[in-house]
This record gives C-alpha cells, structure tokens and sequence, in this order.
C-alpha cells in the first residue's frame, strides 16, 4: 500500500482515482499533478515503483496544501468569520447553511425540526378510564 502525504492509498484503484483519497486533491488537481510528474492515469497504484512515489511525494508536498494544514487554513478561516462577526460568521455560530440555501422546507435536522413519518393513518380508540 503507498504511502504518500501520511496517507495510505488504495492499492487496487487507478492511481489517478487513488490520490483523490488525501484531502485536498481531487479529481482535476490529480490529473494536473499526474501530468507533471509523468506516470500514466490509468495505471494501478500498486504497479507505481519506488521512483514514481518519490517523485509523487516531491510534487505534492512542495506545491500543494494538503491534509493537516488545509484543513488548519480552512478552520482559521471560519474562525476569523466568527470573530469578525459577519454574516457568514453568523451563520456558522448558529449552525445553519451559509451559503445562500433556503431553510423554510430543508435543513429541518440542522434546525432542529425533525419530523417523523406518518404511520397508517389511524389511531387506535381511545381507552375508557
């Protein structure tokens, strides 16, 4: 199993597939980065040899923010919206979506309005007490 970033890739998928599994690389910036360090997309992550991972690491590493730190970046960011208290900050206090999206009929679980489906419609009779 490859090890690159702290982070074991899977083995048995496409390599260009398998760097999708670090945070922080998706689809587009795997293909960019598969280009750049000339290994072919389609190959298995398994068949990779010890030159390509090194030279996968050296890539990676160098020029892109991955894992730990992104998520670092990401989490300052929020914080400092917080902080600010803007509008997006807001948002993000008080657990609702920031990004525009209506609450009148989704996000009843994040509102805390959780209803529960119907049964078969008809109540049992009342009990004489």
């Amino acid at each position: 199993m490859p090890r690159i970033a702290g982070i074991n890739i899977p083995e048995n998928k496409q390599i260009l597939i398998a760097l999708t599994y670090i945070y922080g690389i998706g689809l587009a910036l795997s293909k960019k980065i598969l280009q750049e360090a000339k290994i072919n997309p389609v190959q298995k992550a398994k068949d990779l040899t010890p030159d390509d991972i090194s030279r996968l690491k050296e890539i990676i590493e160098k020029k892109h923010k991955i894992e730990g730190e992104l998520r670092r970046e990401v989490m300052m960011n929020i914080k400092r919206l917080k902080d600010v208290g803007c509008w997006r900050g807001m948002r993000h206090i008080k657990g609702l979506p920031v990004r525009g999206q209506r609450t009148r009929t989704n996000t009843r679980t994040v509102r805390g309005n959780v209803r529960k489906t119907v049964g078969s419609g008809r109540k049992p009779p009342a009990t004489p007490t």
